[in-house]
């Protein structure tokens, strides 16, 4: 506490009141995050950022401005568009490594969405057998991990898929009909990481941050056959939940990741979450929260909003910018 008082006496006696008017942020290792995966399409399409006093920035020096410190990026293998694949990531990796923020990597293992209501396989690898699937996830994480190492990027932390809650790469990895397959899935791309970046955070993502009897099940299961993980990443979405408010859902969230902790001693990050963004101060004061709570879990290594620089972009209605491309109230909760 006192260092926190040293610095701000010493930030407000050196008149650091001009272009910026906040005080420094703190970095003391928790991450403070956003997704921006859309990004170099939106840019493509024309959309520009810009800060709450109307100066156009370049969207990762503003999530840090904003008092970010990681950005999370999704890895498809091979899309239509080009969006999101090999090459697209690699520039946002390198734009976020140069703008000084740390990166978490979300593989799919599919050419686009994959989530709790589909896990669908990469075209060029739909007629592999379960053996040559294992070899895919493996070659493909090699492949994008050793990208960025070669591009001097080092990831914090690495995903196994997103929103895996019933196993990915359907059906021979889907965790209600086959868990054993899911787990050596997991374990392929669990290892694929590790021999590339070992001290990376390797994780399982699972949905629903408030349904404790997911994890239970899910990562119960996965232990029973192997599977390994470092962490386990929750998203926590209010209003897709039976607690709109936001404080329930939240209560609940705080809970369970506490749970997994002591059950699995491994670390917990909350990767996704958001709130509507029509609604600012409403997602100010339940991001501040989840903030607060999330800090004060040992060993939970921060928070990770999905897409805040979306204004209303693909119709998507949770992000953090107003129509005008400028952030709204809501990631104010950031900077403390």
């Amino acid at each position: 506490m006192k260092d926190i008082v040293v610095i701000a006496l010493l930030w407000v006696l050196c008149g650091c009141s001009g272009v910026d008017s906040h005080p420094p942020i703190l970095d003391d290792g928790f991450a403070k995050g956003a997704d921006v995966s859309w990004l170099t399409e939106m840019e493509a399409e024309g959309r520009r950022f810009y800060s709450g006093e109307g100066v156009e920035m370049d969207c990762f020096a503003l999530m840090k401005e904003l008092g970010m410190n990681s950005i999370r990026l999704r890895v498809w293998v091979d899309p239509v568009d080009g969006w999101c694949g090999k090459e697209d990531f690699m520039t946002k990796a390198r734009r976020a490594s140069k703008a000084g923020l740390r990166l978490m990597v979300n593989f799919h293992y599919s050419d686009s969405w994959a989530d709790p209501g589909k896990q669908n396989k990469p075209k060029s690898w739909a007629n592999l057998d379960f053996e040559g699937l294992k070899g895919a996830v493996t070659e493909h994480t090699n492949e994008i991990l050793v990208a960025l190492r070669s591009a001097g990027v080092e990831p914090e932390w690495i995903q196994i898929g997103n929103e895996t809650s019933d196993g990915m790469l359907w059906d021979d990895g889907k965790a209600s009909v086959d868990m054993e397959q899911y787990a050596e899935l997991n374990n392929a791309g669990y290892d694929a990481a590790k021999a590339i970046f070992p001290d990376a955070s390797v994780m399982i993502h699972l949905n629903n941050g408030y349904d404790s009897g997911l994890y239970r099940w899910l990562l119960g299961g996965m232990k029973k056959y192997g599977a390994k993980w470092d962490a386990v990443g929750v998203s926590l979405y209010p209003s897709h939940s039976p607690y709109p408010d936001g404080s329930e859902s939240l209560g609940l969230c705080i809970a369970n990741m506490k749970e997994i902790i002591s059950t699995y001693n491994c670390d917990v990050v909350v990767a996704e979450t958001g709130m509507r963004c029509d609604e600012p101060n409403q997602a100010k004061a339940f991001l501040a929260e989840l903030l607060r709570q999330s800090r004060e879990i040992e060993r939970c290594m921060g928070v990770f909003y999905w897409e805040p620089q979306s204004y209303s972009w693909r119709g998507y209605g949770l992000g953090a910018f107003d129509s005008s491309g400028r952030p709204t109230v809501a990631l104010d909760a950031f900077r403390d």
